[in-house]
């Protein structure tokens, strides 16, 4: 629900105007396993891809990683061929490719066969956003899972345009509900508060959920009943434009295509891992058992899209589920394609969110367990080197984006690191002032 904050941050630079060199990048789905051609993100064909190609490689359904190649008018089997050669030139590509279906491993390792089929409540927060939505909706109804609950939640919107939308288009198949108050977090608690599913998912409406997406979440829940969230995949669904490239190059696939999880009773590889929780994942593609999500009290209404805080309720929620003694999970296979900002502009808007939204939620960790404070006052000067080594620009331009760009959205970030602490107090204070006791309290 990224359409929510509606608000424009004086405080958010705008970058000067200047000529691009980017050239589009074409982003499609290729399975080892499939050799009749490419697809485009979401399941369909793919057109005829010309020039600078991006592929997800999987095999047998399982990504597997990223390659690039470039593709001419007429030659889509050329750029296969292309694509496949990089895949197993740079790519951990096992020798399954020539397994049988029966012998193909699933990447969910099954600890304990289930009772029962798990349900599970997808719930995607929107506001007035009526031409992306569908998308979202109907790549979700077409998963493959049976009997999934679906949930819209409008958060205060202007119009009644999308409640006509869902009732209209998707009648019984799409639970409509509406948060009156703004903030994404309101809004998602209130999805909660309706939810009837074993496990909530929860996905943005700018994205397209691949196939497999609750399957892979589901499948990770089932395997071990420690596990309280699980997260996925995010991979971007279009790269037309210079800030939908710029985005993935500063803040690109991190968590990469293999599965982990953390818990504190088994303990952490990294010290920072209990607090860089972006590490685990982000709220575009999470899922958490209900009454864990529940038990936590849901999405702090202080922090999020829509509030001052400007993001963050993920990032806390994944904390409170690992201090309150539970596995967080991550899933490649659960996986949801994203449509990132077009514009320069709203990148840089999002940027400055990013780091406004990461000191909120420290500040809002500590605000609700003030034990933490100090191990995150021990860890701050290394989190700020690990910081500024992860986010230094890349050694060349890579498709014409220079290396004043990153650094301009760098600086950019590390001003909003300063502001979060204090626009999660304003948030509070505000909350406190205004609070009608509404649902999503």
């Amino acid at each position: 629900m990224k359409g929510s904050d509606r608000r424009t941050d004086a405080a958010c630079p705008r970058p000067a105007a200047r000529d691009s060199l980017y050239t589009p990048v074409r982003v499609v789905d290729l399975d080892l396993d499939e050799p009749s051609g490419l697809r485009s993100p979401g399941g369909s064909g793919a057109d005829d891809p010309d020039g600078r190609v991006l592929a997800l490689v999987r095999l047998h359904g399982h990504p597997l990683g990223l390659v690039t190649a470039t593709g001419t008018a007429g030659g889509t089997a050329a750029l296969r061929r292309a694509l496949v050669d990089a895949a197993h030139r740079e790519l951990p590509v096992p020798a399954l490719s020539t397994a049988t279906p029966a012998a193909r491993p699933s990447r969910v390792a099954r600890a304990r066969v289930p009772a029962g089929p798990v349900t599970v409540s997808v719930i995607v927060c929107t506001r007035d956003r009526e031409a992306l939505l569908p998308v979202c909706l109907d790549a979700v109804l077409a998963t493959r899972r049976p009997g999934v609950e679906v949930i819209v939640v409008d958060n205060a919107p202007a119009t009644t345009a999308t409640e006509d939308l869902v009732r209209e288009r998707y009648g019984d198949r799409v639970r409509y509900v509406q948060e009156p108050l703004p903030g994404l977090s309101r809004a998602r608690n209130r999805g909660l508060s309706v939810a009837g599913g074993e496990i909530c998912a929860f996905t943005d409406d700018d994205t397209v959920a691949d196939a497999g997406w609750v399957d892979a979440l589901a499948d990770t829940f089932a395997s071990d009943d420690r596990i309280g969230c699980v997260t996925g995949l995010v991979l971007p669904a279009e790269l037309d434009t210079e800030a939908q490239f710029v985005v993935e190059q500063y803040n690109g696939p991190v968590r990469g295509f293999a599965t982990r999880s953390w818990s504190l009773r088994d303990g952490l590889s990294d010290p920072l891992d209990r607090f860089s929780t972006g590490r685990f994942g982000m709220g575009a593609n999470m899922a958490f058992r209900t009454d864990v999500l529940r038990a936590i009290g849901g999405f702090d209404p202080a922090t999020g899209t829509g509030t001052p805080s400007r993001g963050g309720e993920d990032l806390l929620a994944f904390l409170q589920v690992l201090t309150a003694g539970h596995t967080v999970s991550y899933q490649p296979d659960a996986l949801v394609w994203h449509r990132h900002r077009r514009t320069m502009a709203e990148l840089a808007h999002q940027v400055d969110g990013f780091g406004v939204g990461f000191t909120a939620y420290l500040t809002a960790a500590v605000a609700h367990q003030p034990r933490l404070l100090a191990g995150i006052v021990r860890l701050l000067p290394y989190g700020l080197w690990r910081w500024h080594r992860t986010h230094r620009p890349a050694a060349r331009p890579r498709y014409g984006v220079t290396d004043e760009v990153l650094r301009e959205l760098r600086r950019t970030e590390r001003r909003g690191l300063a502001r979060g602490p204090f626009c999660y107090l304003r948030t509070v204070r505000q909350q406190r002032r205004t609070s009608t006791g509404g649902r999503s309290s």
